[in-house]
């Protein structure tokens, strides 16, 4: 599936299933909710915190999904291309780090 292709598909289900976008600031609202959830999972998994048995049942990937979804509704509703955008970024960022992290010591 590409970008744009789930942009798409995101923006039909709203409009079917999930009746309307919600407004912008509530969907602000859900990423960082969801963003929290990806964070909790890496705290437990990667990092030093242990796990309550209601974090086991929890997986990463269907978190990060969660977190792709309402990034791509907040682009929806806000007219953004993300395919464009993320090209964009992809530009910007080989121009300004053409060299920056082979320079970086701490990274060798």
């Amino acid at each position: 599936m590409t970008i744009k292709e789930a942009q798409d598909q995101i923006d039909q289900w709203i409009k079917t299933v999930g009746v309307r976008y919600f407004s912008e600031l509530t969907n602000m609202a859900i990423l960082t909710e969801e963003v929290g959830e990806v964070a909790r999972i890496m705290a437990r998994k990667y990092g030093d915190q242990s796990s309550k048995p209601s974090d086991q049942k929890k997986e990463l990937a269907d978190e990060l999904a969660d977190v792709m979804w309402v990034l791509l509704t907040i682009a929806n509703q806000t007219g953004i291309d993300m395919t464009d955008a993320l090209s964009k970024n992809f530009e910007k960022k080989n121009i300004r780090d053409a060299t920056r992290h082979k320079e970086n010591e701490k990274l060798h």
